[in-house]
């Protein structure tokens, strides 16, 4: 008589049982994925690689999300997307966002992108091609209200400090004047004559959010020109001398501290973008590496749209800066609240 064939047994679902603490869980979820993007634009296909991190709220009554899904679920959402004519990462993000919410039965689920991004641009004299990388953000979270996105972008450009340049003039106006030239004379010179200073190479980051609902409008490539203008130079990979030349000139005759450029950065975004909603989140950071010390400098700032009109074109100083954790996990009615921001006239 032949034996009858052993049923194989379903494994219990472990995720599914009730914790033994029933207590809900923020953010569950992976780090350190990494997936390289092919994208087509124009018949070219570019990579990009690009790192993952995915996380979903867990109710109290279920022990843990099912973590297989998460990388399931990155790889579908590269694989249907369609990015279009350029990346984005929020886009991507969104879209995995939404399907990690959905897979894992949560309320909320939040997913951020850093990507690593080519753009060939040309030396300022001799317009020679060289290609430079760029770091792209994208974070997205999705719940039962819409998905909520915030994009980001890092450029590297050249700093002159202020300060120093101050000090350097001031002694140049000395020995001009110990050497017999006149008030007027010097003036020309400090005037026509770069003045020395120490530099710093800067790390400029700048990101805007945009709440539910909101307009896809925003482009890396303009956000990278913002971070890069609010420095004192462009620096580019591959130079020749005139270029060189050209690079060290500019950061001379525009010298900035890194609070500079932040503000800088802020300006461009409220005069550049008016038709943005109010509860638009903002921030820009910029890390200076010095050469004259052992230590960086470091200036940020964040906050809605609506604090940073006020003061910008009002006068009128926020007492809060809204942080960028604050804005992802705000309630919507919350964030309407922007569109009256609470200030203090200084």
């Amino acid at each position: 008589m032949a034996s009858q064939p052993t049923a194989t047994p379903v494994a219990p679902d472990v995720q599914a049982a009730l914790p033994a603490t029933q207590v809900g869980l923020s953010r569950v979820g992976v780090t350190g994925v990494e997936k390289v993007i092919r994208v087509k634009a124009d018949g070219v296909e570019n990579l990009f690689y690009a790192g993952f991190e995915c996380f979903v709220d867990l109710n109290p009554q279920q022990a843990g999300v099912h973590m297989s899904r998460f990388e399931e679920i990155v790889g579908e959402a590269i694989d249907e997307v369609v990015l279009g004519e350029a990346f984005k990462a929020e886009v991507l993000a969104a879209h995995v966002a939404q399907r990690v919410r959905k897979r894992q039965g949560g309320e909320r689920a939040e997913v951020s992108i850093t990507a690593r991004y080519p753009e060939t641009v040309q030396t300022p004299e001799t317009g020679k091609s060289t290609q430079e990388i760029y770091v792209l953000y994208g974070t997205a979270v999705a719940s039962e209200r819409g998905t909520r996105t915030l994009t980001g972008v890092e450029a590297q450009g050249m700093t002159a400090c202020p300060c120093a340049q101050e000090a350097v003039a001031a002694l140049a106006r000395d020995r001009l004047a110990n050497d017999g030239f006149g008030d007027e004379e010097i003036e020309r010179i400090i005037e026509l004559v770069p003045v020395a200073t120490h530099n710093q190479r800067g790390i400029g980051t700048l990101h805007i959010g945009c709440p539910e609902g909101g307009p896809a409008w925003i482009e890396a490539p303009e956000l990278l020109r913002i971070v890069e203008s609010s420095m004192s130079s462009e620096i580019y990979e591959l130079m020749k001398r005139t270029d060189e030349r050209s690079v060290v000139v500019k950061a001379h005759e525009h010298p900035r501290f890194v609070e500079d450029c932040v503000r800088e950065m802020l300006r461009q975004v409220v005069e550049g973008y008016p038709d943005l909603p109010a509860e638009t989140f903002v921030m820009a950071r910029q890390e200076n590496l010095e050469t004259i010390h052992r230590h960086n400098v470091v200036a940020e700032r964040y906050g809605t749209l609506a604090d940073l009109r006020a003061e910008v074109l009002e006068g009128n100083h926020s007492a809060h800066h809204l942080t960028m954790r604050e804005w992802l996990e705000a309630p919507a009615s919350e964030l309407a609240r922007a569109r009256t921001p609470r200030s203090t006239s200084t």
